[in-house]
């Protein structure tokens, strides 16, 4: 894994002199963070970042995501501090789940301990049940209904065919 990091840590470098930002914090997100990847597992890389000050006094919305193409082992995308506030006020639990990861690639500033910090105060476990119920229906239509049930890891199915 040390090669690994190494190259997520280039890539996030290669992100922030393109994209003109600063990356806050990075972690892992995805079955590694949950301690049961698979073999063939990429890894999932999530990030909050920041713009420089005038992207954010336009009177444009601007797309506040950085997303990257998947790659056979990289999948790497982030949000932008202020979507990330929002999200954190909803409940988001994608976010959530981001700031408490046991795998941490940088936090190179504060604000991901902050936010840790008052999630207590901001938590709506309403907010969060319905987001893993519509995640849980979405599954159930997309894997367990049919005449063959699909995997949700892509399996080979008995041709040898993925599922």
């Amino acid at each position: 894994m040390p090669e690994v990091r190494q190259q997520i840590l280039e890539e996030l470098k290669r992100i922030e002199n393109e994209e003109n930002v600063r990356i806050l914090y990075t972690c892992e997100s995805g079955s590694r963070a949950w301690g049961f990847p698979s073999k063939d597992s990429d890894y999932d890389v999530r990030f909050i970042y920041i713009r420089p000050e005038d992207w954010y006094l336009s009177i444009f919305e601007k797309r506040d995501v950085i997303e990257r193409p998947i790659s056979d082992m990289l999948d790497i995308n982030g949000w932008d501090l202020r979507k990330a506030l929002k999200l954190f006020r909803k409940s988001n639990p994608p976010l959530l789940e981001w700031l408490r990861s046991p795998i941490v690639y940088t936090e190179n500033y504060s604000i991901a301990e902050h936010i840790r910090r008052i999630s207590p105060l901001a938590f709506s476990p309403r907010s969060c049940m319905y987001h893993y119920l519509h995640m849980a229906k979405g599954n159930y239509r997309e894997y367990l209904q049919g005449e063959r049930i699909r995997s949700a890891c892509r399996q080979p199915g008995p041709e040898g065919q993925r599922a």
